[in-house]
């Protein structure tokens, strides 16, 4: 006799497939089909909020499979099948969005309330291959990869580490995959990260997957436009030594200015440049705020991939906080106008609708000032997302510049909304004293000098031998000791005990100048030099993860993770 839980759910998916034509899905790959989600969520109308809520979560996945090589990944058992099953489940995601379009009464009928926890179950399978893809990127070539157990089980019930949700299902079969990876030291780390083996390259440039992409984000966000190779090159004057701006990472910045006259920020990536290098800045094109870097559009002709910004007047913030000739022009009203400005692009990051943004690369050559001083928080080729129940994310290619990193990040690999909090703290306390933040890490550093300095000077009450000395006495003592504590709770080592932002815009917009909390002493500095980054003592750690869907297979990953020898 059939279970009524599976007559019931195969009712479901049959209208369901029928409505969207789901099989026809089969050939598209797991990035397209993420892209088809997040668009098909776009134009929910019921069960809206549900949809726009399994795309977040999607789109999550969709930046954790485009830091991996997916050819070398598919090539690989232990890697392949949960990788088919995730097409699987996109597939079942697309079926329920596409299904949330039609208000028919028909449809209405025939799904009833049962669409909203279909919807949460997908979301929950969808979190499940959220916390896999990370580990499965461990598995190396050279690894001895076998299957070792193949047998019918009854599955009663799953529960996903880390979840509080217990999803049934029917018989099934239960493939089993065991890799043993060697010396995978990110585990137990203390130290320098270090590189993990077998972890491909990421992904070159693709200019067909580009266009594809450019021209889908231009559809949905209104304002990105692509332009001419043409037309950059005239308006460079063929990317003349006049029209240069600066370099840094993996591009190159012009000035350019465009037929009817409108000036622009031109970023012409190299031919080093990753997929990622790319595809974070075009985040930018569905960003609206006055303290972010507008997005304006794109390029891609042969070689060249370029993108087009709107331009900003008076350069980036280091040109004037550590200048002496434009450092005195930087009265104390634009500073607390630039500071002011920065707290609300980024709580406007970090409270995103669609996805948390952690830029983990803020510092002054960063922050774009426009004709009238407002900044601009610009650069986001190593900004990630986070979905809302997502505190924290690890990574091993640890970016940014040293001064400005936050501690867990810098030696753990380890960021949240909390490391630009760090980064921010630093902003600050170099746009009070003009002065640069240094970290030393031969004697243990983890914070820097400038905000050693600012501690004991705040501690002391001599904060103002703190502030910029090119600002005279134009300034309001009481103010800066404010600023200069906001600061220091942002740039303290512990995350936890750091504000979010939207505590940080509560405090700066108090009327009190004396604030409740008072930040912890940094930590003192170790005397000598430190030894190069060691590791803890090693002992084999065994991971499972078990892949839950509605598919006929269940397939549960085992890693093993054992010393280098």
């Amino acid at each position: 006799m059939g279970s009524p839980w599976v007559s019931s759910s195969s009712s479901l998916w049959v209208t369901l497939g029928q409505a969207s034509n789901v099989a026809q899905l089969v050939g598209v790959d797991a990035l397209g089909l993420i892209s088809m989600v997040v668009q098909a969520a776009l134009a929910a109308r019921r069960h809206r909020d549900a949809c726009m809520q399994l795309a977040q979560h999607v789109e999550l996945v969709g930046g954790l499979l485009r830091e991996l090589e997916l050819a070398e990944l598919m090539r690989r058992e232990a890697s392949r099948r949960p990788l088919e099953q995730l097409g699987s489940a996109l597939r079942r995601c697309y079926a329920l969005v596409t299904a949330c379009q039609d208000c028919g009464y028909l449809r209405r009928l025939l799904l009833g309330a049962r669409m909203a926890d279909e919807l949460r179950a997908a979301q929950h399978e969808i979190d499940m291959f959220i916390r896999l893809i990370p580990l499965i990127s461990l598995v190396d070539n050279s690894t001895n990869t076998r299957r070792v157990q193949q047998a019918a089980e009854q599955v009663d019930g799953v529960i996903t580490e880390g979840s509080n949700h217990r999803v049934r299902f029917p018989t099934r079969v239960l493939d089993t995959t065991e890799v043993h990876v060697q010396g995978a030291r990110e585990l137990c780390y203390v130290g320098e990260l270090p590189s993990v083996p077998g972890l491909q390259e990421q992904k070159t440039l693709d200019n067909k997957e580009l266009v594809e992409f450019c021209m889908r984000t231009g559809e949905y966000y209104p304002g990105f436009t692509e332009f001419t190779y043409f037309q950059i090159v005239d308006a460079t004057d063929n990317f003349s030594e006049k029209r240069y701006l600066g370099s840094g990472g993996f591009a190159t910045a012009y000035k350019g200015q465009l037929p009817h006259g409108l000036v622009v920020g031109i970023k012409r990536f190299d031919h080093r440049a990753k997929l990622s290098d790319f595809s974070n800045e075009l985040q930018l094109a569905r960003l609206r705020h006055t303290n972010v870097i507008r997005l304006l559009g794109w390029c891609i002709h042969g070689e060249e991939r370029i993108l087009i910004y709107k331009f900003m007047h008076n350069g980036a913030l280091d040109h004037h906080i550590f200048d002496r000739i434009k450092g005195p022009l930087l009265d104390w009203s634009k500073r607390l106008k630039i500071i002011k400005g920065l707290v609300e692009g980024l709580v406007y990051l970090h409270k995103h609708p669609m996805l948390s943004i952690v830029h983990r690369d803020l510092k002054p050559n960063n922050i774009l000032l426009d004709c009238d001083m407002t900044p601009k928080v610009s650069d986001f080729g190593s900004a990630k997302t986070l979905s809302p129940d997502v505190t924290e994310e690890r990574t091993r290619r640890v970016v940014g510049t040293s001064g400005y990193i936050a501690p867990e990040y810098a030696s753990r690999g380890v960021y949240s909304l909390k490391s630009d909090v760090f980064s921010f703290g630093i902003l600050v306390l170099e746009t009070i004293s003009g002065q640069k933040n240094t970290v030393l890490d031969k004697r243990g550093d983890t914070v820097g000098d400038l905000v050693r300095d600012a501690w004991c000077m705040w501690k002391d009450r001599r904060v103002h031998e703190l502030v910029d000395r090119s600002l005279g006495h134009g300034y309001d003592i009481a103010e800066v000791a404010m600023y200069a504590q906001v600061a220091l709770l942002c740039a303290q080592e512990d995350p936890t005990d750091r504000p979010t932002m939207t505590d940080v815009a509560a405090m700066l917009s108090s009327e009190s100048t004396r604030l409740p909390m008072e930040p912890k002493q940094p930590t003192v500095l170790s005397e000598g030099s430190a030894g190069e980054g060691t590791y803890m003592s090693q002992s084999s750690r065994t991971i499972d993860i078990t892949i839950t869907s509605s598919a006929t297979v269940l397939t549960r990953v085992r890693i093993i993770v054992d010393p280098e020898v």
